[in-house]
């Protein structure tokens, strides 16, 4: 029974992590329909923002978040209105080879730059842990899903509540019907993508002190959005919030349970995600793209 409690709370502390590294990438695609293959790279670059801030001023990664989340969404504005808008009519394999290249480009700039070692961010709480009874709850996932979470939620308030959000929601749903109502479609797929590279880094400088910081580590975590938003669905955020926590359940459940089972967990997952493409291409949430 303990080691039940344990495998949840473990999962749920990876799933709130997920659910806010995927609704940043679903978030640039829902609108302009790219597919943003650099948005792992964008990930990476917010944890060696953290990483150096931490190291060089000793600024505390959650300190540093705020700032890290306004360079970023000043560079996301800056390669969408450089590079980005010249593919938006382009057919999509030219818009893939595009942010693919982007991302290998900014991969291999931080390459350059900071080597290839594995380097850790180290606040106090990182290392920290609660217990209750048995079971035992790192602080530094605790808070990573917390912060996770609240992002999630600000950003629901702000699609929800705001007119700019309003916009946002509109031209992901109808274009043609958005522009006809003075909305600047152009205008709000640059937004999309700033606010997409935004969250990207702040995914970044949350995963800083999780997990160890390297120039590849934002190509696995694309490749964990996409079969999360494949999971859930693109049409909605409570449904890639669940494809988020069951794809932490089957990572963390293979894991726990099965011998040698963390090296097949992420395979294991994408079988599950075959499996629900077959059976209900809509994803759980039973939405498809049109």
């Amino acid at each position: 029974m303990t080691l039940a409690f344990q495998f949840l709370v473990d999962s749920v502390l990876l799933g709130g992590l997920y659910t806010l590294m995927a609704i940043g990438f679903a978030l640039s695609f829902g609108v302009s329909r790219i597919i943003n293959f650099a948005h792992g790279e964008f990930i990476m670059l917010g944890a060696y923002g953290a990483f150096w801030m931490f190291k060089l001023w000793g600024v505390d990664p959650l300190v540093a978040m705020p700032v890290v989340i306004l360079a970023g969404f000043a560079a996301g504005w800056l390669l969408f209105s450089t590079l980005i808008r010249r593919v938006l009519s382009a057919p999509h394999i030219n818009q893939i080879l595009l942010t693919f290249g982007i991302g290998l480009v900014i991969q291999h700039i931080a390459v350059i730059l900071w080597s290839a070692n594995s380097r850790s961010t180290m606040p106090e709480y990182a290392l920290a842990a609660v217990t209750f009874g048995d079971v035992f709850i790192p602080v530094g996932r605790l808070v990573g899903c917390v912060v996770a979470l609240l992002l999630v939620g600000l950003l629901i308030a702000w699609l929800k509540w705001t007119e700019s959000g309003r916009a946002v929601r509109a031209v992901s749903q109808n274009e043609d019907a958005a522009t006809l109502m003075g909305v600047n479609v152009r205008a709000i797929y640059a937004m999309s993508y700033a606010l997409s590279s935004a969250l990207g880094v702040a995914t970044g400088v949350i995963v800083s002190f999780i997990i160890t910081v390297t120039p590849f580590m934002g190509f696995p975590m694309l490749v964990k959005a996409l079969a999360i938003v494949i999971l859930g669905g693109l049409g909605s955020i409570g449904g890639m919030a669940i494809g988020a926590f069951v794809l932490a359940l089957v990572e963390t459940g293979f894991a726990y349970y099965i011998p040698e089972g963390a090296g097949w967990s992420e395979g294991v997952a994408f079988l599950l995600i075959i499996s629900l493409l077959i059976l209900r291409p809509g994803g759980l949430s039973g939405q498809t793209e049109h």
